[in-house]
Formats: structure tokens, sequence, C-alpha cells
């Protein structure tokens, strides 16, 4: 018997009184939320919703989500989380996908409809019987798209007795992004994420007064609720919760709660160091841990934070599919910028080439994983699971290199990879080169299609605050810092670059 809503449980018996979140005026005991999170089991029992039903949850980083997550888990059922940007042809196709029986959206709110959006996605998928509004007033019992969670839970007993799962069963399906036909949803038991939380848990240092964690990242992507969710509540601290990243804000809380451990993108901690520096915003002190993923972090950004917060950032890797951390820079061993560090304790990971023959040596070698982290597989997806899954390794997709101490560093993703002229670039390498330009602030490089070379390298570039550099003085500085085959020859100037929800740049749209 294991279930990942343990996490939750112990630390409620254990800590009843402590706070386990705080969002705007609102600090809420570990009592209450699991009262809660019993209430909502209760709730789907009583729908007839049982161990290894699907349900879907829409919603930002709010209350709502861990009332909800840990209350379908109780009830044996399977969380699928969905990313509150979807459009409602989108959340149909997850909800079928996922054979989902019920859905809990957010409200919404004019610059996020993602009521109207939850409702019609709903009205489109054959199997979903049960839709819940999570109302964007608080604890409001009516809304113009259906029963409210306050109303459906009016009278519902706060007592409930966790269904037993076995270790191997489904605890979240997370749906990959989708970069290569429709998103797929990756199985992950709860062994896999149990475990996932309870590694990370032993490698984040801790403190002696308890722990504060800023939920900046959105917990409906694997970083965010392993790493922020899960282990903050095993670790029975305080979860502060910011529904949309800004990095004023984000500063702002980090001095008022006194954050010890922010876990983010690399675009997240430029927003904060632009911010510091533009604006003169106050450092905040109680910082002791800050870790980063979901992609490569500029060595620009690496030095500007240390120099800045006085503590270096903690690298590390993962995808949804690995739970998803599977390789990190860990205490104890020396700390290399710019590396993820090694496989994290249980996991191992080797490079191998395109007919998965291992790679001995430096690499460079796609990045294949296995252990305790590895998903179960694609949901419904058998030809798709084969095709990424082999003795137990899972592929990547990524491409790295090794040292001699173990230590592995992301060159790209294999299909970022610009071919020019038959040569092999790899667009992290350029925009590493490209910010330490004084005028440039970040930058996102890709191939477009080409006549003659097939692919030629474009660069796009938000400049520093107040600098002018033009594209013929940038382009010939590029000329002087890189090879003839890679620098690009093309680039253009913008305010703001297209990021997904969780602040990755969003490639395929720059191409």
């Amino acid at each position: 018997m294991l279930n990942l809503s343990i996490v939750l449980e112990d630390s409620a018996r254990q800590q009843p009184d402590r706070t386990a979140l705080v969002f705007g005026d609102l600090r809420l005991p570990y009592s209450l939320v699991d009262t809660i999170a019993n209430q909502v089991a209760n709730l789907l029992v009583s729908r007839g919703i049982g161990r290894g039903d699907k349900v879907a949850l829409a919603c930002p980083n709010l209350p709502y989500f861990p009332f909800v997550y840990y209350g379908i888990l109780k009830a044996g059922a399977v969380v699928v989380p969905l990313n509150v940007l979807l459009q409602s042809r989108e959340i149909t196709y997850h909800l079928e996908d996922s054979e989902a029986k019920a859905l809990f959206c957010f409200e919404g709110t004019p610059e996020l409809p993602l009521g109207a959006r939850g409702r019609e996605g709903f009205e489109g998928a054959a199997g979903a019987e049960h839709f819940f509004v999570l109302p964007a007033a608080a604890f409001a019992t009516e809304s113009e798209y259906g029963e409210t969670l306050w109303a459906a839970l009016d009278g519902v007993s706060g007592e409930f007795e966790t269904v037993q799962t076995a270790p191997d069963d489904t605890a979240v399906i997370l749906y990959t992004s989708g970069t290569t036909g429709q998103p797929k949803g990756a199985e992950l038991s709860h062994q896999n994420m149990v475990l996932n939380a309870m590694v990370s848990d032993e490698m984040f240092p801790r403190g002696d007064e308890g722990d504060a964690f800023l939920a900046a990242l959105p917990l409906f992507h694997s970083f965010g609720q392993t790493v922020v969710m899960n282990l903050g509540f095993r670790r029975r601290g305080t979860v502060v919760l910011m529904p949309r990243f800004d990095p004023g804000e984000a500063l702002a809380l980090m001095r008022a709660e006194k954050i010890t451990l922010f876990a983010g993108v690399p675009t997240m901690y430029w927003g904060m160091l632009t911010k510091i520096h533009a604006d003169g915003d106050e450092v905040p002190t109680a910082l002791r841990a800050a870790v980063a993923g979901g992609a490569s972090s500029p060595a620009e950004v690496l030095r500007d934070f240390e120099a800045t917060f006085g503590i270096g950032i903690l690298e590390g890797y993962g995808l949804s599919e690995t739970s998803p951390v599977a390789c990190f820079n860990q205490p104890g061993r020396p700390t290399k910028p710019g590396t993820i560090g090694t496989p994290i304790w249980g996991v191992d990971m080797k490079l191998v080439d395109a007919d998965w023959k291992t790679i001995e040596g430096e690499g460079p070698g796609e990045i294949v994983i296995r252990g305790h982290n590895v998903m179960k597989g694609y949901y419904n997806r058998p030809e798709a699971t084969a095709e990424a899954m082999r003795d137990g390794w899972f592929r990547t997709g990524d491409i790295a290199v090794r040292d001699s101490d173990g230590y592995y560093s992301i060159i790209d993703r294999a299909k970022d990879m610009i071919i020019r002229g038959g040569f092999n670039v790899y667009p992290r390498e350029l925009e590493e080169v490209l910010m330490t330009h004084p005028a440039v602030s970040l930058a996102a490089v890709v191939g477009v299609p080409h006549e003659s070379h097939g692919e030629e390298i474009k660069a796009y570039i938000i400049r520093t605050p107040g600098a002018a550099v033009t594209e013929p003085e940038l382009s010939e500085w590029c000329k002087e810092n890189m090879a003839a085959y890679k620098y690009p020859r093309i680039i253009e100037f913008r305010d703001s670059l297209p990021m997904t929800a969780t602040g990755k740049i969003l490639k395929r749209e720059l191409r």
C-alpha cells in the first residue's frame, strides 16, 4: 500500500497547526488542508468515482489546487493536471485522451477565462460526467458555469479513510507539451512520485526553523508539483502560492514571507535580476537554496545571481516522464555551474547514439535514464511507449556531454539542433555567447528554412534596458566570436519572447 497523499496526511498528523499554505492574507494550517481534501475524496466517492478513475484539474496556483489534488489521490483516483492556458478544444482532447470522468475547473478571471473554456471543453468530451467549478470569489456557492466546489461540499464529512493503492498504481497523468504531434500523457505511479519527492527532499538543505517555499512554478507542471508542493508538504514547510509569476511580486513575497527555498526556470531568475538591477529592488536575505530546471541556465544568469544573492543556483534536470528529477548538483559533492550535476540516488543515466548504442567517454550523445523515477509509459500509447523505452531505459531527446567526474551538461534538445550546410549547430551554445554581450539581456536562437543551406541561423534578442545596439553591430560582433558556420545571419530585436506557462521560451513559435 502506498498513496502519494501521505505527504499531506503525515504532516497534518504530526504538525496540524503548522501553516501549510499562504495565499494573499489567507494562512491555512495542515489540518484544514487535509480536512478539505478528505471532503473532496468523500464527494468523489459519492459520485461514483473510485480507484483508477481519472479526474482532471485545471487551476492556477491557488489553495484549491492542493485541496483537490490530494482529495483525488485519497479517493484512489488519478489526477490529470491541465495547463491553465489550454483552449476549450484542447481541454476536450485532454479529457477524452485521459478518459477523465470529472473536471475540477477554476472559474477564471477576465484575463484568463478558464471557466468558460473549461465548461465548453467539458461539454465536448463524451465520457466526462461531472463538472465542478472552483469559484474566483472565496467560498462562493453559485457560478454561471455549474455546480461549485463549496456547494458540492456542503454537509460532506471531513473524515475519510484513504483508499489503499498499490505502489505501481497510477497517481498522476502528466501531459507532455507535445512539440511533435498531439500531447501524450505520461503515467506516473504513486511510487514514482513519492520517491521523487523524498529523494529531492534529502538533497535540498533544511532550515532549523522550518522552510518556506515560493510556489511560482505552476503546480500543474511536474517541476512545481514534485519539488515545491509534494516536497514542501512532506517537509511540513509553508508553501506560498503565486498564481502568476511577476519578478517584482516574487521578490516582495520572498522578503515578506522569508522564503528559504526557491525553485524556478532560468527566465524567472533572469526576470528577478533584471528587476533588482533596473529598479533597485531589495535582495531577499532568507533564501538558502535556489534550484533551477526546465531549461539550461545561461552562464551569465548563474554568475549574476551568485554575485547578487550570495548563493549559487543549483541546477538539475528532469522531464515529466521522470517524475521529474533525474539529475542534480547534489550536496556533499562540488557544484559545477553550467552542469546538471550527477544522477540522483537510485537513478542511472548514460549516453547513447541514434541506434541506442552506448557512448563511452565524454559524448556527445542522447541521455537515457532508468530508475524508480521513470514513468510506466504513455497512457494508451503502446507504440509511443515502445519508441521511447527499451529494457527500462527512457530516451529523453536531450543531447549532453559528460565530464570525467560524471557530471552531465546539456548541449541542446535533439530536435532544436540546427543543421546548417551539413554542420550541426546547437542553439544553446550560441545563446550563451550572445548573452555575454553587454547589450543583450536575453537571446533565443532557432533554425529557419533556407534554400541552399537547409537551415539558416536566426537570433531573437531582447536588449538590456537602455542599450541601443543595432543589427549590423551585433552581427559583426557575432562574426568575431563564433565560427563561420555558426554565427546568426539574421537578427531580430524583440521586447518580449513567447513563453510557455512554465517560463520556457517557445522555440516553435519563433521558427
